[in-house]
This record gives C-alpha cells, sequence and structure tokens, in this order.
C-alpha cells in the first residue's frame, strides 16, 4: 500500500507545474488531512507487532516524500528566477532615454538659496499679497502724499473700488513689514497673509513686485527679497554683520567688501545703499576681487514713523531693513548677460541656466 501510494505522490511532485501545484500535492500528503498524516494516525489503533513493522515504512515514505516536495520546489524557485530576471533584463544596446527637459528656473533657485542662508542665521520666513492697500504700500512706510512713487508712471494702480480707494500691484516687498509689526490687524483672510506679531521680530519676505519698469537691468516684474529685524537696542552695526555674513555665504568667498553709502528710503533713516567691491574686467562681474564697485542693495534702520504706525513704541523698540533683487543678484552670481532673459520663457536659455531638481540648496551640502 504505501510503495502504490508513494509512486503515486512521486509522480504528482513531478508533474508540478509551478508552486501552487507544489503546495497542493504536499497538502494532500503531509497536510493535516493528508494521505501519509491519516497513516500515521492509524499507528495509534494498531498492536505493538504491527506498530513495529509499519511505523519505520511510514515515516520513511514521509521523510522520502518532503524531500522530493523540497528538491521540486528549489527547481521551481530556481526556475521562476531565471524567468523574472530574463523578463526584467536591460538591453544595453537600446538607445538612453531622453535628456530630462524640466529644471529649477534661476530665479527659484537663488531665492532658495537665500532663504537657506537666512534661515541658518535664524530667520523666519513670512509673505504676503501681491495685491496691496494704499496704507501697507505707501502710508504706513512714511511715503508723503505727493510723493514720486505713487505716480501712475511708476505704480501699477488698480480701478477704484465702490469707497474710491484703489489697490496697487506692490512696488516692494515692504508691505510686508507691515503686516508683520502691526498689532492690530485683523485676522488674515488667508494662512500665508502675515499677520501682526510681538517683538523680537526676524523675518525675511521673497516674492514678486511690480515697477513701470524696462531695460537691461530692470523688468516690469522681478522679485525681492526682504529683511526686517525688531529688537531692543538694535543698530547699524547689527545690520552690516548680517548683510555682510549674507553676501559671504551666498557669493561662497570670504573675500567680500563693502561700503554703505548715504540714501534716502521714506521708510529708513539712516538709509545706505550697500556697494560691493568687484572685478568689471572681461566682461563679467567678479566678486571679491578686483577695484570697482557695485550697488547691490538698499537698507537702514526702521524710521519712527513706521514703527509708530505699526503700533511700537520708537523709544524702546528699533531695528534694520533690507531689500535686495533676487533676480539681479542670480544674474551677477551665475553670469547672465540681461536680466530680460529670465522672463522670456526661451527654453534653450532655460536649459543652460536652469537647475536640477534634486539639488536642493542648503548649507550642508552647498548652495549652489
Amino acid at each position: 500500500m504505501t510503495a502504490k501510494l508513494e509512486a503515486d505522490l512521486t509522480a504528482a511532485i513531478a508533474a508540478a507545474a509551478d508552486l501552487t501545484a507544489l503546495e497542493a500535492v504536499r497538502v494532500s500528503a503531509l497536510g493535516k488531512s493528508g494521505a501519509i498524516s491519516d497513516l500515521l494516525k492509524s499507528l495509534g489503533g494498531m498492536s505493538p507487532d504491527e506498530r513495529r513493522e509499519q511505523g519505520p515504512l511510514i515515516n520513511g515514505l514521509r521523510d522520502r516524500v518532503a524531500a522530493a516536495i523540497a528538491a521540486r520546489k528549489a527547481t521551481l524557485e530556481a526556475a521562476e528566477l531565471d524567468a523574472r530576471l530574463a523578463s526584467e533584463g536591460v538591453d544595453l544596446s537600446l538607445p538612453a532615454p531622453p535628456r530630462r527637459k524640466g529644471g529649477v528656473h534661476p530665479t527659484m533657485q537663488v531665492m532658495d538659496e537665500m532663504i537657506a542662508i537666512f534661515a541658518e542665521m535664524g530667520f523666519s520666513l513670512a509673505e504676503g499679497p501681491d495685491i496691496e492697500t494704499d496704507f501697507n504700500n505707501f502710508t504706513a512706510l512714511n511715503f508723503p502724499p505727493k510723493h514720486p512713487a505713487r505716480e501712475m508712471h511708476d505704480t501699477f494702480f488698480l480701478p477704484e473700488d465702490e469707497n474710491g480707494e484703489r489697490k496697487v500691484l506692490r512696488t516692494h516687498t515692504s508691505p510686508v513689514q507691515v503686516r508683520v509689526m502691526n498689532r492690530t490687524n485683523q485676522k488674515p483672510a488667508a494662512p500665508w497673509i502675515a499677520s501682526g506679531q510681538e517683538p523680537p521680530i526676524r523675518v525675511i519676505v521673497p516674492g514678486r513686485t511690480f515697477r513701470k519698469d524696462s531695460d537691461q537691468t530692470h523688468t516690469p516684474m522681478f522679485h525681492q527679497i526682504e529683511g526686517l529685524v525688531i529688537d531692543k537696542a538694535i543698530h547699524m552695526g547689527h545690520l552690516k554683520w548680517t548683510l555682510e555674513t549674507f553676501l559671504g555665504r551666498f557669493f561662497e568667498t570670504p573675500d567680500v567688501v563693502t561700503r554703505f553709502r548715504p540714501h534716502h528710503f521714506p521708510f529708513t533713516e539712516p538709509s545706505a545703499e550697500m556697494d560691493v567691491q568687484c572685478d568689471r574686467s572681461g566682461g563679467e562681474v567678479k566678486i571679491g576681487q578686483g577695484t570697482d564697485w557695485l550697488e547691490i542693495l538698499g537698507c537702514g534702520m526702521v524710521h519712527p514713523n513706521v514703527l509708530r504706525n505699526c503700533g511700537l513704541d520708537p523709544d524702546i523698540w528699533q531695528g534694520f531693513a533690507f531689500g535686495c533683487g533676487v533676480d539681479r543678484l542670480g544674474v551677477l552670481k551665475y553670469g547672465m548677460p540681461d536680466l530680460r532673459d529670465m522672463f522670456a520663457t526661451d527654453v534653450r536659455w532655460l536649459q543652460h541656466y536652469g537647475f536640477s531638481p534634486f539639488a536642493a540648496p542648503n548649507p550642508a551640502t552647498g548652495l549652489s
């Protein structure tokens, strides 16, 4: 009986075409209700002499069938692996896939670099809307009523609303200063719009700005990054250290030499423009060498009137602010000849100057 059962099981094992069929044979032979398992259960009802005779036969059958199943399983698994490797193989004679066409725009790359630097210096991020009120864009920032920046030839004004008020496309990112400092602000209409907070304040404000200007170094829409620090006993020395540290990290050189020239901005007093020493020879600008100077940003101490307009006492709180063009710094750092190319949507230009989306700038692995 065991010889016939062994022959049947051996044939079924050899005929199993895959692992599923082999598992079915194993269950039918060695499973809880399998043929060999039933024979083992029958040993309990046999006499001692029958058990001595049948026990070794049944146990030997079980071991041989189990060994045959294991051997067949190894063969089927090897065949399955070979088939999978063959189906998933790479034909190295095929042409390479087309090169990726997407990339990070230089403006966004430069903005990410600047944010990474200031984040390392302890600045947080604040944002505001592109369409601003006249109060936030001009009045709160100490612009007099007849200031030239309010004129139509400089600013994009929207049509008057039912109250006779005109919104503007913000001419700078400074209105976000007002939104950050103004503690009387209502809850913002959207979570990304900055709301008033208590000093001390240390924020940067990246974003788009709009002015009626277009030439090799100006565009009607451009990107700025604004910095604002409000605290007690803040002075120009803090501003100078912050800007020089930023420029050294941004241009990735320790040899940054700067100078401050007196200037006028309605929202800062004293105000200054900051120049960086450079070399203009050879058709490109090299920061950290040479004897030329290049104006790079505007800055100053926050005007007491701006602090008062935002509900802060200038006898207690002082601060500094600065603003620079993101696009212009990108042109300087990466040697682009014309600022307008940044917005010309020329695919060839973007492919040449674009950045890999997998190389996000950070202080640990490098900026550019």
